[in-house]
């Protein structure tokens, strides 16, 4: 897990400067020149001329940059129309190469090694893929390579996708154990409302936690910017998912040539502390789910039991939504149809619905095998709370 302590409000230049194992992702508007119409090589060179300081310091960092459907719709002169998923994936599937060499060309002036990783939602919601993406991310940056990480566009739906890079490099973070998140974009930092819109918004310089409050402080996503797909809502979304891992969090503007080293030297930006006690990886994995694959709705007295450290019995499960399979995250649901808790299912979403509502002396008799007593073990539930329910 991470290791940084920034509750004695340190700054974002401090503890940039002392993270060993940093995520950081560039958004599509600082990727690529929507009024040029092409990437910005002078900014990929300045990016990775920091960071190859920050290697030389022997911190080990990764790279999700967005930019790859931009570059492809650039490429066949699709910018200026709205496109069909399929297009979107054609766009992809175009871009993702050259992205992916102007991310080498840059980098080997500074003498780095790159590497590409394409991530699906499976290959971090599933936990043995999970955990094989880590085992090679790990022995890349062990080998003093960057990986450049971008989410697999070319294959993802609508429907089995992040659908932005904040979140996917949230996940990056949890599963590389990284003590730091910067997330680059045309904003530079968190701020009490839109400050293009409200001429009283106040910057908010450092995080300790995220409350119902802060994410109350996101309007939505940038769209005067006309790429990419995020806004501060999945910013905040993706600090979540980081602090709760362990990981601090950087909000800062990339806008800049040399953005970390302008962050470094004083840049304004925000800082997200680390969840003091973050949870076991395991439990960090659960809550961290992007996509849940179903749904168990549960009565009152259940909410109860598992806020009290309970597991979830059948018996109190009212019905299932989805499709899911035993060894699946799902999303647990109180009758005020709020999500309370993430934990993995025991059940498929078949045998789920067959049990509902009865004791576990009953279930045996019900599905016809020797069953487990309940729906989801408290060792694999993971309670949110009211700033984690906002996120979903």
């Amino acid at each position: 897990m991470g290791t940084l302590n920034t509750h004695n409000k340190a700054d974002c230049a401090d503890v940039l400067r002392r993270a060993r194992r940093l995520v950081i992702k560039a958004g599509s508007s600082l990727v690529f020149d929507l009024e040029r119409r092409t990437l910005r090589h002078d900014w990929l060179a300045a990016l990775a001329k920091d960071i190859a300081g920050l290697i030389e310091q022997d911190a080990r960092v990764l790279v999700v940059s967005s930019g790859a459907v931009a570059v492809g719709r650039a490429h066949l002169d699709l910018l200026d129309s709205p496109l069909a998923l399929e297009k979107k994936q054609a766009a992809a599937a175009i871009g993702q190469p050259l992205l992916q060499d102007a991310w080498r060309r840059a980098a080997a002036k500074h003498g780095l090694n790159t590497a590409q990783a394409l991530l699906t939602l499976d290959d971090t919601e599933n936990r043995r893929r999970w955990l094989n993406s880590r085992t090679t991310l790990d022995t890349l940056t062990g080998m003093h390579v960057l990986p450049i990480i971008n989410e697999n566009d070319t294959v993802a739906s609508d429907e089995i996708r992040y659908g932005d890079n904040d979140r996917l490099a949230a996940r990056v973070a949890q599963m590389c154990d990284a003590d730091l998140l910067v997330l680059l974009s045309d904003v530079d930092g968190l701020w009490s409302a839109d400050p293009s819109q409200h001429d009283d918004a106040r910057h908010i310089e450092h995080i300790d936690t995220i409350t119902p409050a802060i994410m109350a402080m996101a309007e939505g996503p940038n769209s005067a910017a006309g790429l990419g797909s995020g806004g501060m809502v999945t910013k905040l979304a993706a600090a979540q998912i980081a602090t709760r891992a362990g990981a601090a969090v950087i909000l800062g503007s990339g806008i800049a040539p040399h953005p970390l080293r302008a962050i470094m030297d004083g840049a304004r930006a925000s800082l997200f502390s680390p969840t003091p006690h973050s949870e076991a990886a395991r439990k960090s994995w659960i809550a961290g789910t992007i996509k849940p694959a179903g749904q168990v709705h549960i009565d009152g007295g259940a909410h109860k039991a598992l806020q009290n450290g309970a597991s979830l019995l059948p018996v109190g499960m009212i019905k299932v939504n989805g499709t899911f399979s035993r060894g699946d995250v799902v999303s647990i649901i109180t009758a005020q149809d709020i999500e309370t808790g993430r934990g993995i299912a025991a059940y498929s979403a078949e045998d789920a619905a067959r049990i509902c509502g009865l004791k576990s002396t009953e279930i045996t008799a019900r599905l016809g095998y020797d069953a487990r007593a309940a729906m989801i073990h408290r060792d694999d539930m993971v309670i949110l709370d009211e700033a984690d329910a906002r996120t979903k």
